[in-house]
């Protein structure tokens, strides 16, 4: 048996069990999911950071995206202010590292 108590995508445990396996799961509650949604993003960061590809980036990402809905927000929203922060502040494009400011 190996011990994971960690929040994974909903297609995993169907996944297992086509492999003849069983997993005990449950469902998270609200409170318990943001955290988890919470630790997740952490671990994905951390893969991201060791791998650097495109497939740790959409992990990212998607986590992200569970977060915002589960904190109320629609993607929508998160995409205007998106948009709206660059509109006024720019975004990283031209790779601007700010040095100091006397």
């Amino acid at each position: 048996m190996k011990v994971y108590n960690k929040l994974v995508r909903d297609k995993i445990p169907e996944i297992i069990e086509a492999d003849g396996k069983y997993c005990k799961t449950r469902i998270l509650s609200g409170e318990e999911y943001i955290a988890a949604l919470e630790a997740k993003l952490n671990e994905e960061v951390a893969e991201y950071q060791k791998d650097k590809n495109l497939e740790e980036i959409a992990d990212v990402f998607e986590v992200l995206q569970a977060i915002c809905i589960a904190r109320g927000y629609s993607l929508e929203e998160l995409e205007a202010l998106r948009a709206k922060k660059a509109s006024e502040r720019g975004g990283f494009a031209d790779k601007i590292f700010l040095e100091y400011v006397e």
